[in-house]
């Protein structure tokens, strides 16, 4: 398994929704050794419970990956449990096109003041 990591802006829209359930649209710009933009959609929801909320989102990210050049799908899937939370996000399989096909792994997303960051770590069949 290779890791990678760098940074990345987001760009979360409302979608209109008349459900207790959130939409949101996603735009992500990646910048380092994962260098491109991706589109989305995430739902979420909170509880009256303060900490607990949950979300789902898929984005297809196009771009370059140490120089290989394709797209590749992510699906996300956090909780939080009164503060507690979890995080996966996972490629999908065989989502990989051109130079990324048969890309498989996970990311991990940090947040630090504010800022994005994530850690790609992945392999190929």
């Amino acid at each position: 398994m290779h890791s990678v990591t760098g940074s990345f802006e987001v760009k979360i829209t409302p979608a209109e929704d008349e459900t207790s359930v959130g939409r949101m649209i996603l735009d992500k710009s990646y910048f380092g050794a994962l260098s491109g933009t991706s589109k989305g959609q995430m739902l979420s929801h909170r509880t009256e419970v303060k900490g607990s909320a949950a979300y789902v989102a898929l984005e297809h990210f196009e771009g370059e990956l140490v120089g290989k050049k394709g797209s590749f799908s992510l699906v996300h899937k956090g909780l939080m449990d009164k503060g507690a939370s979890s995080l996966e996000v996972n490629i999908v399989a065989d989502s990989g096109t051109e130079e990324l096909k048969g890309i498989s792994g996970y990311m991990e997303i940090k947040i630090e003041d504010g800022k994005h960051f994530y850690v790609l770590n992945y392999q190929f069949d």
